[in-house]
């Protein structure tokens, strides 16, 4: 009988979180225009949280289409991510098709580490420094693979407990056997989920979203707001549905950390 494992460590409950949204959430305050979102960062505190999305966003890169192409299936992988573009298939069926057609061993993921580094996007490391000396929470919430997010995160000094991503399965060889689809991250409308869960767990006051796709944009709401971002991958569609959209962290950092700086 071949046994399954997971990698790290367990990630909490979200039964709180689909509850909430089920029953319409928590009374939010959702800024209406530019000025409002920018007004609302100004105020963040210990109480409230930021989140980033990971591919794309924190990292240049999309790991996914890094790690398939490392692994010698970047052209079959490409063909199931249109797939999904489309709109035909759904993101936890996406991802289950993309990983039957990669199966990276820990082995595998173990070398693309090693080889590939992390690159982290120019101003994210000063935005977060920033935000850590004003005591505000930040979170990476993020549809890829916790095996590689963990170490981005220990790069900005993101605590683990701080990181929602999805778990890949291994049995003791190392090989793959899938991912764990209890997971929020795993499935449609997840990251929605996870920001709920963040702020019934800590009692968040106000959490914003910051990430470059349509599935940021999503979580808000339950996100009180969200920040568009462009400096890797500008998605027009993701741009006309941002109240706020920035092309660089140097351009948020100014948004977020200058104006207290000066107060």
């Amino acid at each position: 009988t071949q046994s399954t494992w997971v990698i790290f460590f367990a990630m909490p409950s979200f039964t709180a979180a689909y509850n909430s949204l089920e029953k319409g959430g928590d009374s939010l305050y959702v800024p209406k225009t530019r000025d409002a979102v920018i007004k609302l960062l100004h105020s963040l505190g210990p109480q409230d949280a930021v989140c980033f999305d990971v591919d794309s966003t924190v990292v240049a890169e999309e790991f996914i289409d890094e790690l398939a192409d490392f692994c010698g299936v970047g052209l079959k992988v490409q063909q199931v991510t249109r797939k999904a573009m489309s709109g035909n298939t759904n993101f936890r069926t996406a991802l289950k098709e993309r990983l039957n057609i990669i199966r990276p061993s820990i082995q595998q993921i173990d070398q693309f580490r090693k080889e590939n580094g992390i690159k982290l996007t120019p101003g994210i490391s000063g935005l977060v420094a920033g935000l850590h000396k004003r005591l505000i929470p930040i979170y990476l919430v993020s549809g890829g693979f916790e095996l590689l997010i963990l170490p981005v995160g220990e790069s900005l000094d993101i605590p683990e407990d701080n990181i929602y991503a999805n778990k890949l399965l291994f049995n003791e060889e190392g090989e793959y056997v899938g991912f764990d689809e209890t997971q929020p991250t795993s499935a449609s409308g997840g990251k929605a989920l996870a920001i709920s869960e963040i702020k019934q767990r800590h009692n968040r006051r106000y959490v914003i979203m910051v990430g470059d796709g349509a599935t940021d944009a999503e979580a808000c709401p339950p996100a009180n707001a969200f920040i568009g971002f462009g400096g890797n991958v500008a998605r027009e569609a993701v741009k006309e549905r941002s109240l706020l959209f920035v092309h660089s962290f140097q351009e948020l950092s100014q948004l977020m950390l200058n104006h207290h700086s000066q107060n």
